[in-house]
């Protein structure tokens, strides 16, 4: 006992000593920020004097030094405003240290026999006059150690190679406002013990930064940096996308190394309510939130004018069984195929052979290029986009006409001879993609991938019409935009140097081949579940297909057993709907049973879900989504329980009316809502009530998966009813 006080007492001390340090780091940072600010207005006063009374006349000697010399300073002035806001940023980043400012401490003895007392925050903290490091970023490589082992022997990654020593000490603190709660040195145990604590507490509407609780196996994939292509397999409530943020501020961490920063890795979601509950992790780790995306978002940046139909309006056909919901299923499932995909190439390959109508080219009655000769000049250049060679040939035969310089004609007589070229030398994407559709070779091809003629010529005729009028359906938006990047190089994004795909199963193959195309010079991170998939049925092989589609020299593929999110009874109960459960290792946490809550009418169902409503609330589960299959039924799911709470005495009952959620939005997670599958993906929740398990058709393996995906969104309580 003494000895645990007498170690709490040095750890209060160092603490103690830690934050003497970040404060007068903070105050030094302030006291330069001061000093920045007045030399800024000073350099502002002097600039808008020069302007007013320095430059007269720019055809003046002395005038021209002076424009210079003002150039020179407000080039000193940008610097300094960018040195301004990187001060700003670290004092908020020290503010935040200075409340927590470290969770852990790893003593590592070296090979040499030194022992090393190494303390591990969200971000570093340095010493000015010792120079020495206080703090270590938890992305270092000797933090990996924290992550990795228990006491014995242990090594790390470092830029000169692998250091091999002995974990002595392995320590985990509390620290709030400043203060040191408690602190434990941790084996296996303790360590499961605080995680499980941790879970068991409510959810929060924006989701949390793991870094203290990062499990062995994730901070390897967190920490990969030899792969150019890196798949995760992840099981419901695994962490794939607190993985997946982590190691966005990782890649951010060796960017110095990686040549990446927040501008250069895109996050690719799967919907924009998901976009808004992870938004706020990188910054909670300190970093500048990246640029993230629905895939909708990147095929509107290349079709640009045309209107898309959002994924959501084709989800909830399917689930709903809107009208025309058949054909929209067998639409979507000819043309995202490997089979159409294949086509579409072979189609763009011999475009240059038999898809132009050739003219010879006469200029003052002379023919300077035959039919021949620009077929050839385009089939010698098969390395570049089509689009790109019929551009240069054009300039080349303008070239012949007109030579170089383009001086020894009016410009009106070039300007119509131009126009006479793109007359057949320009090609639009919607007219090559009606034409394909119309090909008849291609007809008997395409009439595999569907159950009948008829339904083949249903679904040309709904294409053709659609590319006239109104929205484009999601499933043409995705072949016209990949038949433009094939067709031309613009509107590729050569900055973006890492994409990360979350919900990656749900993804086509022709969707992989638009991310190759839009993002040419990028590395990737893929994470999935195979076994939660909408509107299509995956396995292991999918991602041979991602490897396929992306040509990535360096691959690998980490799968992850171990489900942290559900209770040990909601993930049993969840398992039972998968035809073929997965390898699964549970975090162990016990709670309530799943309950299925039959009703006679629709009254009564809704009486017993206010019931579970105000069940849930008693116990202070804060978020309670209650899950339909589509929209519609979320639309009237809460129709009907505005109807009975209108029937209580009691005021406080119209709290428990559900915030609907049927399309992307960034309302917030908490209270009790009511939204779709669909759009539950990657969400979770206190509690979930499975509204209407009826309408899920448990003999059908698309539907069982949905269910899954419903139930394993629940953190600690879960019920159905039907």
């Amino acid at each position: 006992m003494e000895n645990k006080e007498r170690t709490r007492q040095q750890e209060e001390l160092h603490l103690q000593e830690t934050l003497a340090i970040a404060e007068k780091e903070l105050q030094t940072i302030q006291k330069s920020i001061e000093d920045m600010e007045a030399e800024m207005q000073k350099e502002k006063l002097e600039a808008r004097e020069n302007i007013t009374y320095g430059i007269q006349d720019m055809s003046s000697p002395d005038d021209f030094e002076a424009f210079v010399e003002l150039s020179q300073s407000m080039s000193h002035v940008d610097k300094m405003v960018a040195d301004y806001d990187e001060y700003r940023k670290r004092v908020k980043m020290l503010e935040t240290l200075i409340k927590t400012p470290y969770f852990a401490r790893i003593d590592f003895r070296f090979e040499d026999g030194e022992t090393e007392a190494i303390y591990i925050g969200r971000r570093s903290l340095s010493d000015r006059v010792s120079k020495e490091i206080c703090i270590y970023d938890w992305r270092a490589p000797i933090a990996s150690v924290f992550y990795r082992f228990m006491t014995g022997d242990a090594y790390y990654d470092a830029p000169c190679g692998r250091i091999d020593g002995e974990l002595m000490l392995k320590r985990q603190f509390e620290i709030k406002n400043s203060k040191l709660e408690y602190f434990f040195d941790s084996d296996r145990a303790i360590n499961d013990e605080i995680l499980r604590q941790l879970l068991s507490q409510n959810t929060s509407p924006k989701m949390k930064a793991i870094v203290e609780t990062i499990q062995s196996e994730q901070d390897v994939v967190i920490r990969d940096m030899e792969n150019d292509l890196l798949m995760v397999q992840g099981v419901a409530g695994s962490g794939k996308t607190s993985i997946a943020l982590h190691r966005a501020a990782y890649l951010m961490y060796q960017g110095t190394q990686a040549g990446l920063t927040a501008d250069s890795i895109l996050i690719l979601s799967p919907n924009s309510t998901f976009e808004d509950y992870i938004a706020g992790v990188l910054p909670e780790l300190g970093e500048e939130n990246i640029t993230s995306a629905v895939f909708e978002t990147l095929l509107q940046g290349i079709l640009k004018d045309r209107t898309i139909q959002p994924n959501y309006d084709y989800l909830e056909q399917m689930m709903a069984k809107n009208e025309g919901y058949e054909l929209a299923g067998q639409s979507m499932k000819l043309k995202t195929s490997e089979h159409f995909l294949e086509l579409l190439n072979f189609y763009m390959e011999n475009l240059p052979e038999y898809g132009i109508e050739y003219r010879d080219v006469f200029y003052h009655g002379k023919c300077i290029i035959t039919k021949k000769q620009m077929k050839e000049w385009l089939l010698k250049r098969p390395q570049i986009p089509l689009g790109s060679r019929l551009r240069l040939l054009q300039e080349h035969i303008m070239e012949l006409a007109f030579g170089t310089g383009k001086k020894h004609a009016p410009a009106e007589e070039i300007a119509a001879f131009s126009m006479q070229l793109q007359e057949f030398l320009t090609l639009d994407i919607f007219e090559l993609y009606r034409s394909f559709l119309a090909s008849e070779s291609d007809y008997e091809e395409l009439l595999t991938e569907v159950d009948s003629a008829e339904t083949l010529d249903a679904i040309l005729k709904a294409t053709v019409d659609s590319l006239e009028y109104g929205a484009i359906p999601y499933d043409d938006a995705m072949v016209l935009t990949y038949l433009t990047l094939k067709f031309r190089e613009k509107g590729m994004q050569r900055h973006i140097k890492h994409v990360v795909i979350d919900e990656a199963q749900d993804y086509y193959p022709i969707q992989f081949e638009i991310i190759r195309l839009l993002f040419p010079n990028a590395k990737y991170t893929v994470l999935g579940d195979i076994n939660q998939t909408l509107d299509k049925q995956e396995d292991m092989r999918f991602y041979d297909q991602v490897r396929g589609r992306l040509h990535k020299k360096k691959s690998s593929l980490v799968t992850l057993t171990k489900s942290f999110r559900c209770t040990n009874e909601i993930l049993n109960f969840s398992l039972r709907y998968l035809k073929q459960a997965p390898e699964l290792e549970s975090f162990n946490r016990s709670g309530d049973s799943p309950a299925f809550i039959p009703s006679k009418s629709a009254a009564q169902q809704a009486a017993n879900i206010l019931r579970e409503i105000r069940t849930c609330r008693e116990k202070g589960y804060e978020s309670i989504c209650l899950i339909s299959k589509s929209a519609q039924d979320a639309a009237r799911l809460q129709k009907l329980l505005q109807q009975e709470i209108q029937k209580s005495a009691d005021s406080s009952d119209k709290e428990l009316i559900p915030k609907l959620i049927v399309n992307y939005t960034d309302e917030d997670l908490t209270g009790v809502l009511s939204l779709p599958v669909y759009l539950s993906k990657g969400l979770e929740f206190d509690a979930v009530l499975v509204c209407d398990a009826d309408s899920f058709n448990t003999e059908n393996e698309a539907d069982r998966k949905l269910l899954y995906v419903s139930c394993t969104r629940a953190l600690h309580h879960l019920a159905l009813f039907g």
